[in-house]
């Protein structure tokens, strides 16, 4: 008889955090690019402006791409935790029941998030035929930002509120 060599699989509940972990890098790197691609862009602009003729569309890309690194920064510090709290009730609380808060505050997140995904997907919608004046791209590239940067938001909050359920399952655990 031969038998399986199969890795055991992996634990089910972490499977959120994996997912949110690997997006997040995507995140990382698109706002990388988009750092730099704004750099890129400003110096040409200037370059141009001052050697050649002005690209028309340098300026509006550069707009464009400072919008689209703000809302990844904001996934990305949702997932690191890095946004701006003011904590010290939370500090004050018990562990039990600032888990509890933490898991309050990653809800109404969710809510706002949700909310704000919902309005941006309406926005592409509604401004799909609304070209950019330089880039003549239709403007719902543009706003598409908003409903993907906010599912990614709440993709962070709902692996954020698993780990959280699983950590105090855990620990109630070990004290029974």
């Amino acid at each position: 008889m031969s038998q399986s060599t199969a890795a055991p699989s992996p634990d089910p509940r972490r499977r959120l955090r994996r997912i949110s972990d690997r997006v997040n890098c995507v995140c990382e790197v698109a706002l990388f690019a988009s750092i730099v691609g704004m750099t890129v862009v400003t110096i040409l602009q200037i370059v141009s402006r001052v050697w050649f003729r002005a690209l028309p569309w340098s300026e509006e890309l550069t707009c464009f791409l400072l919008v689209a690194a703000s809302f990844l920064g904001t996934a990305v510090a949702f997932h690191r935790g890095a946004h701006i709290a003011v904590t010290f009730l939370l500090d004050a609380m018990p562990a039990s029941l600032k888990k509890l808060c933490l898991g309050l505050i990653a809800c109404i997140g969710m809510a706002f998030f949700a909310v704000l995904a919902w309005y941006g997907a309406v926005l592409c919608w509604t401004e799909r035929g609304q070209t950019a004046t330089a880039m003549t791209v239709s403007m719902s590239w543009v706003y598409a930002i908003l409903p993907v940067t906010s599912a990614i938001v709440i993709l962070h909050l709902a692996a954020q509120i698993d780990g959280l359920v699983h950590g105090l399952a855990q620990k109630e655990g070990g004290r029974g």
